[in-house]
């Protein structure tokens, strides 16, 4: 509903305006700006673009989710769009987002605003990430994670398992049950060991 109504508003209050700057500095001045600000924008997101794409390849390879170079890549097609379509509304919206400043500011209310609507979040090899501080620490997720083990089975020549070879106990122990001790090069002690 609003995207079709911003899409019937947006071209009346375009043409509103080109006739006002007509009316104020001519109609080929008009024009001529509009094309001035078709290639400015397209050499801004040359600049831009490769700078940010540049800062998120730095972000994969120290580890980091590169929340804000995605978020800023995307702002920059935007603008690009909106500078790229003839129009001086669609230019001012395009060329702030050329902004850092106002992408941040854009980013962080988004982001807000998503997580207010609990619709928002990020995790990266199993850990929570908080976008909108894109170098802070991963936080484990409170559930019970998955731990992969190896173990083997050893059996005598009947086929049983010897008794004080099963897993955890202490070699040479005569008894069937195993017992949940950890094996002897281990560093950890269970709470109730003498060790």
């Amino acid at each position: 509903m609003y995207i079709l109504i911003a899409l019937i508003l947006l071209p009346l209050i375009e043409i509103a305006v080109f006739i006002q700057v007509g009316g104020l500095i001519g109609v080929w001045p008009t024009l001529a700006l509009i094309l001035l600000t078709t290639f400015a924008g397209a050499a801004l997101l040359r600049s831009q673009g490769f700078a940010t794409a540049q800062r998120a390849r730095e972000a994969l390879t120290r580890n980091e989710l590169p929340v804000a170079e995605v978020f800023d890549g995307f702002c920059l097609v935007a603008a690009g769009v909106l500078l790229l379509t003839p129009g001086f509304v669609t230019d001012t919206f395009g060329a702030l987002l050329f902004i850092p400043a106002f992408r941040n500011f854009l980013r962080k209310r988004l982001v807000t605003h998503f997580q207010r609507r609990g619709q928002m979040r990020v995790f990266v090899d199993g850990m929570e990430v908080d976008p909108t501080k894109p170098f802070s620490n991963p936080s484990r997720p409170s559930q019970p994670g998955v731990i992969d083990g190896e173990f083997r089975e050893i059996k005598s020549s009947s086929g049983e398992v010897p008794p004080g070879s099963a897993p955890g106990s202490p070699s040479g122990a005569q008894t069937d049950e195993p017992r949940d001790l950890p094996p002897p090069d281990s560093r950890w002690r269970p709470p109730h060991s003498s060790r």
